[in-house]
């Protein structure tokens, strides 16, 4: 959930954050996207977890969306409008 006193941040800014843990989001993309995060695990159906490539996901909001893979285009990476979300 954002908040409009939230401060807005360089992608540069915003990576350190994403390798945390964290989740980031655009205020620029006023839709259905939710956040992206980093991945470095994937958990397969018999509980093994195992270290893989690190990935973004995004997830978005809508019939039919969901988790989608995600690369920063550059106006994402030359963008300043990129906020921290905080976990409901």
């Amino acid at each position: 959930m954002l908040k409009e006193s939230v401060r807005k941040l360089t992608f540069e800014e915003a990576l350190p954050q994403l390798k945390q843990g964290k989740k980031i989001v655009r205020t620029g993309w006023g839709g259905a996207e939710q956040y992206v995060a980093l991945y470095k695990h994937i958990t397969l159906e018999d509980g093994t977890s195992l270290e893989v490539t690190p990935y973004f996901l995004i997830n978005v909001l809508g019939e039919g969306e969901g988790f989608s893979m995600w690369s920063p285009t550059p106006c994402d990476v030359l963008a300043e409008d990129w906020v921290l979300v905080e976990d409901k």
